[in-house]
């Protein structure tokens, strides 16, 4: 495996472990982690995506490399402040991690971390 493949994988790990462990119940948040948003459950998307209100998760993956070009490593259906939004965890090109947030009704992005 060459190293930037590996150093990739081992990025992919980490913020796998860090996400998983900041959103187990009763555990403290991270130092400075901003709290995850109240998701949906697998029913509830599935409900949800059914309605016929939501943009595609294709859409909003695309509305989202438009701001930061890169892989896509986690996507979940939220509650937002003005409804539901996609939250969606971007490995840039250049190594660099961002969350970004994409309205699930209108498909535009409304914010970044």
């Amino acid at each position: 495996m060459h190293s930037i493949a590996r150093a990739t994988v081992a990025v992919l790990a980490v913020l796998t472990l860090a996400a998983a462990r900041a959103e187990e119940p009763g555990r403290p948040a991270l130092a400075g982690a901003v709290p995850p948003h109240a998701c949906l459950n697998q029913k509830e998307r599935r409900a949800a995506t059914e309605s016929g209100k939501l943009v595609h998760l294709a859409a909003a993956i695309h509305a989202a490399k438009k701001r930061m070009p890169g892989t896509v490593v986690r996507a979940r259906l939220c509650h937002g402040g003005e409804g539901l939004v996609y939250v969606l965890t971007v490995l840039a090109r250049d190594g660099k991690v961002a969350r970004l947030t994409v309205d699930a009704v209108k498909g535009t992005l409304v914010g970044q971390r």
